[in-house]
């Protein structure tokens, strides 16, 4: 009887180290089964479930547009005073709804080419008015023509076609003109050849973005999405040193098993810059845990607080001799029209940039640039990107209507914000194929685990105490 009772002791015992031991084994195998799956899964290849929502995503992407409509344009002209703003918006579009074209692979080099179509939808139930909402802004033409030409004859000749073409230092555009194009009074006189159409997007729909060369990462998962080249380059030729790279992904993902730890790279050709972002905060999308990571104050700091940054400073009047920060010049890469880029209403700018701009309010809730990446798959499932457009207006000896300015102002024309968010159905087979499984998985290894050891521990517990009885 003794002997039934300890023996059943033992027998309960043994399985319980079975099991625990099960447990502890299934954590490596079952990781490197996730990982087996996950890595092929990722691959840019036909079949996987990367390459399908990659050549078209199933998330919705709305670009939102605040304008920022001047209020007194005539003491501005006069008298230099601070331009006075007032944010109207938003009015939105809906954008990135087109797939991949000529989407080749080359298996020596590992890597797939595309171009990415690039197309705008008005929404207006999402939108405050219409495409036809009048705004006063900057003269596009006008202040780009005084930066490009410098030379005083030139700036003279342009000064009697502002003239006959009634132009001024500012104009009231629609909203679709301002984004889209329009045709411009003063360039349709300038006698040799120059583009009329001026708009701040224009072109934009029916062109396309690219070409992109990225590694589909068959030979080398960490490689995957990462650009090789674009336009057939590894350089922009927009910058010096390290600053012209193109680095990272095109942040529509990035490879696998996302650490909290790194730093994210990627490339954006709205800012002509590579840009990275780092880890923020733990989210809870739809039921996904994901990772936020932001782009830092410090990718906008000036080269005293950042030398990194040294090779983005351009201009001295601008830039303080490099000790002013957050915004961007961009000219080069927009054929040397005064384009400077930041984040909305000046977030993480020096004071000095936004002192002659009256109206704005930057908060980095509202301005910030983020992106919400599930780890395992390093898919981008939300993210809001934030920027603004800001033209650099100068004083002209030469052009009548700029000749009472004082100072280089750099003028915010607009900003934007384009989200996507991974929608309730993709959501739903996400969680399905993906975290569900994995959580599974964990769920059972632990139970296992558990289990096996409280089985264990009671047992021989048990047992000892019998046989201290059996002893006596």
């Amino acid at each position: 009887m003794g002997c039934d009772r300890n023996c059943g002791l033992i027998a309960g015992a043994v399985i319980g180290a079975v099991l625990a031991v099960f447990g502890g084994i299934l954590m490596p195998v079952g990781d490197l089964l996730i990982q087996k799956t996950i890595k092929k899964q990722v691959v840019l290849e036909e079949g996987t479930i990367a390459f399908k929502n990659w050549v078209k995503t199933g998330t919705e992407v709305y670009r939102q547009f605040w304008i920022f409509d001047v209020q007194n344009p005539q003491e501005v002209m006069m008298n230099s005073s601070n331009i006075q703003v007032k944010q109207r918006g938003p009015y939105t579009y809906r954008v990135r709804f087109l797939a991949k074209e000529n989407v080749t692979q080359d298996a020596e080099d590992n890597t797939v080419s595309f171009l990415q179509p690039n197309g705008a939808i008005f929404e207006p139930s999402l939108s405050v008015g219409t495409e036809a909402d009048n705004f006063t802004v900057l003269n596009l033409a006008v202040a780009a023509a005084s930066h490009i030409y410098q030379n005083q004859f030139v700036q003279m000749i342009l000064n009697s076609l502002i003239n006959k073409s009634k132009s001024s230092m500012f104009q009231v555009r629609t909203l679709r003109e301002l984004l889209w194009g329009y045709r411009d009074p003063f360039l349709s006189l300038v006698p040799y050849p120059v583009t009329t159409t001026v708009g701040l997007f224009y072109p934009y729909n029916n062109t396309a973005d690219g070409v992109y060369k990225v590694f589909n990462g068959k030979d080398n998962i960490s490689k995957v999405a990462i650009i090789d080249t674009y336009k057939g380059k590894r350089n922009l030729s927009y910058w010096e040193s390290h600053c012209d790279m193109i680095n990272g992904t095109d942040a529509a993902s990035f490879p696998p098993f996302v650490e909290k730890s790194q730093v994210l790279q990627f490339f954006s050709s709205d800012i002509c810059r590579s840009i990275y972002a780092v880890f923020e905060s733990d989210v809870n999308l739809k039921g996904i845990p994901v990772y936020r990571f932001v782009l830092p104050s410090k990718a906008f700091a000036s080269p005293v607080e950042n030398p990194d940054n040294y090779c983005f400073c351009t201009e001295k009047i601008i830039s303080k001799n490099c000790t002013s920060y957050g915004v961007l010049d961009i000219s080069k890469c927009k054929e040397g029209r005064p384009v400077y880029i930041s984040l909305p209403h000046f977030l993480y700018a020096s004071p000095d940039v936004s002192e002659p701009i009256d109206g704005l309010n930057p908060n980095e809730e509202e301005h910030r640039t983020y992106l919400d990446i599930e780890p395992i798959t390093g898919f981008t499932l939300q993210f809001a990107k934030r920027l603004q457009v800001n033209l650099l207006v100068k004083p002209s000896e030469k052009i009548q209507v700029l000749k009472n300015l004082k100072r280089n102002d750099i003028v915010p024309i607009l900003w934007l914000n384009e989200t996507g968010t991974i929608g309730d159905e993709k959501a739903n087979m996400f969680r399905s194929q993906v975290t569900g499984k994995i959580n599974l998985l964990g769920l059972i290894e632990m139970i296992l685990l558990s289990v096996g050891v409280v089985m264990f521990v009671a047992f021989m517990i048990s047992y000892c105490a019998c046989r201290s009885k059996t002893i006596k």
